[in-house]
């Protein structure tokens, strides 16, 4: 299964951006996935619903269904941080599609990074292999903004995708991935 996923500071378009491509790639043909990491503990159950009075009568896992869609709570031991196979366990879980969009869990390995900023920031030095080493450890591959750098600056070293233009960032995707889709 074909991953990327996004990671920037709060209010940067992230969800925006995602929901676009989400779109894009589906008039395209293609099946999404979305995962999103929630820094905050979080709850979609409500206090009264049979769902939730199993979950706190102890079950783990509840799994509510109709005939529309379904959807499974599961609590985990430890809620602070995610562990480093996190996501590739959420990713597992999963059905078969063509791209999964992921918000968010930076530093995990397994998938490519596009980074999204509103502004640039100033240089970094480079790492070895060409991108800032802050940028390599993330795996980040490129650097989506809607403000273009002015002077040197760590973007210069990854492609720079203009965060307004979809298609061209859907292009980059499906080359990153191997894949013919756009």
């Amino acid at each position: 299964m074909k991953a990327i996923g996004f990671i920037g500071d709060s209010g940067a378009g992230k969800t925006t951006l995602i929901e676009r491509l989400i779109g894009h790639f589906s008039r395209g043909g293609l099946r999404l996935a979305a995962i999103k990491h929630a820094h905050h503990g979080f709850d979609i159950d409500r206090p009264g619903k049979d769902s939730y009075r199993f979950r706190a009568a102890g079950a783990a896992q509840v799994l509510i269904a109709s005939g529309q869609r379904w959807a499974l709570l599961s609590d985990e031991a430890a809620p602070e941080s995610p562990p480093a196979s996190a996501l590739a366990r959420l990713l597992a879980r999963l059905d078969p599609c063509d791209l999964v969009l992921v918000e968010g869990y930076r530093g995990q390995a397994g998938i490519p990074f596009i980074e999204v900023r509103r502004q640039p920031e100033p240089a970094m030095p480079a790492s070895a292999d060409g991108g800032t080493s802050a940028a390599a450890a993330a795996g980040v591959i490129a650097i989506a903004t809607n403000a273009a750098p002015a002077g040197p600056c760590v973007q210069s070293l990854l492609p720079m995708l203009d965060l307004n233009d979809i298609d061209a960032i859907a292009r980059f995707i499906a080359t990153t991935l191997g894949e013919p889709w756009c």
